[in-house]
């Protein structure tokens, strides 16, 4: 009998296989499909300090190998997502809960941080630096170091429960990005974020998003993730939730053997309702073909194949 089971932070999985934010909606939504116990853990939809209504239509646009979005972190607010969203999922689901938090500010993040980790319904909390800072010009805090070190460092100081920082892939450097998370203090890191792009309409000569642009995601974002979850096991003592084009059983050994300790599996679940619990279901198959007994044993097993 293999084993899947895996270890963030101390915090036990059955398996790997996580749904990411923003594609699973709050967990409980997909219980008219099958039983989501099966799930190593669950990473809900981003949350802000108010309200958001999201970005306006057209938000998604789709693209050889993935899709692009440009929701906007449409969500209720902090408040209502620990009052409501949150017991609603603990209600069907007995696994771990990542917390996603996005802010446009620093007092942002403390605040929606330290709420979200004073609720008995959240395991880890998963930080999204992929905002604008709209007090430093509307620069994303996840694409300077600093900024990256700052957030880490003051969410730290509120949260006793393990803080994974969510890293965006738009940058020239992500070693330095996830040093400054490790530096910080950070308990773990999630990568990577959606990478930017655009379509265009060519009978309307105009930009297909209503926003513009959007975060590409899907398989063609795979090789990218694969590169920067393998530059960044190597630079950091960190655990990694590796994400990014996730498709199948295959790929979860593939981000393990690069150094992930588990994944996070994004717009799969918008093309299937079942990706997730396809991927865990034929995840033992694949192991046994490829003699694996312990997942636990593979976490960066391809580094260090030069001296093979």
């Amino acid at each position: 009998m293999v084993k899947t089971a895996v270890s963030l932070s101390g915090i036990q999985l059955d398996n790997p296989v996580i749904p990411a934010s923003g594609t699973f909606g709050f967990g409980y939504e997909f219980t008219q499909w099958y039983d989501i116990n099966c799930l190593g853990g669950i990473s809900v939809k981003g949350t802000t300090r108010e309200p958001r209504f999201g970005n306006p239509a057209p938000r998604i646009a789709e693209t050889p190998g993935g899709m692009l979005n440009a929701v906007g972190l449409q969500n209720p607010g902090i408040d209502k997502v620990l009052a409501e969203e949150l017991p609603r999922l603990r209600e069907v689901y007995h696994k771990p809960i990542l917390a996603n938090i996005s802010g446009f500010s620093m007092d942002e993040y403390v605040e929606c941080c330290a709420k979200a980790d004073a609720s008995p319904h959240t395991d880890i909390i998963e930080v999204n630096v992929s905002c604008p800072n709209v007090h430093h010009g509307g620069m994303s805090f996840g694409t300077d170091p600093n900024m990256v070190y700052d957030v880490t460092r003051a969410v730290k100081g509120v949260c006793k429960k393990p803080v994974y920082i969510k890293l965006s892939p738009n940058v020239t450097d992500i070693v330095s990005i996830a040093k400054a998370c490790e530096e910080g203090g950070a308990d773990g890191l999630s990568l990577i974020n959606t990478l930017m792009g655009m379509r265009l309409d060519l009978k309307k000569r105009a930009p297909i998003l209503a926003n513009t642009t959007g975060g590409l995601s899907g398989p063609a974002v795979f090789p990218v993730a694969l590169r920067m979850v393998w530059q960044v096991y190597e630079a950091v003592k960190l655990p990694i939730i590796g994400m990014g084009g996730i498709q199948k059983a295959e790929d979860v050994i593939e981000m393990m053997l690069a150094g992930a300790t588990a994944v996070q599996v994004g717009a799969a679940n918008l093309v299937d309702p079942y990706a997730c619990k396809t991927i865990i279901d034929t995840l033992p198959g694949v192991m046994e073909r490829l003699g694996i007994e312990n997942l636990k044993d593979i976490i960066g097993g391809a580094h260090g194949w030069e001296k093979m």
